[in-house]
């Protein structure tokens, strides 16, 4: 069975047909059993569209639940110990956006399909289920 999450331009790039979404990647997307979306992915997305900074996605807005849901995408809420975690793990990244998606990857045994290779830098962490791209 494969289980994967989302990183937060990786979903965007699903629903916009962005082709910077890499061949690997849209495979194993197509060959999941279970895809993932951190519920951080919305409040990501609309803080940088409010702010400016994203503003392809503003038309995405008022449709991201229900467009998880056409994708059989599963919205996962932001767990205490992914949060707890996201908070104290061992990597210098300051992100508080990745700090969630990579906790969330590691709490629940995901692997994270994403561009950012910043993730490469906690894959000595104990059960880090790996990135995808």
């Amino acid at each position: 069975m494969s289980r994967i999450l989302l990183d937060t331009h990786a979903w965007a790039w699903t629903l916009t047909a962005d082709g910077r979404l890499s061949a690997s990647a849209m495979a194993a997307i197509e060959a999941a059993d279970d895809v993932s979306i951190s519920a951080i992915s919305l409040y990501e997305i609309g803080q940088k569209v409010r702010l400016g900074k994203w503003p392809e996605m503003a038309p995405h807005l008022s449709e991201l639940i229900a467009a998880a849901d056409r994708q059989g995408g599963r919205l996962l809420p932001i767990s205490p110990q992914a949060s707890l975690m996201a908070a104290t793990m061992d990597w210098a990244h300051r992100d508080p956006f990745d700090r969630i998606v990579a906790a969330t990857a590691l709490t629940e045994g995901l692997a994270l399909i994403s561009a950012d290779s910043v993730f490469d830098e906690i894959a000595s962490l104990q059960n880090w289920p790996g990135r995808v791209w």
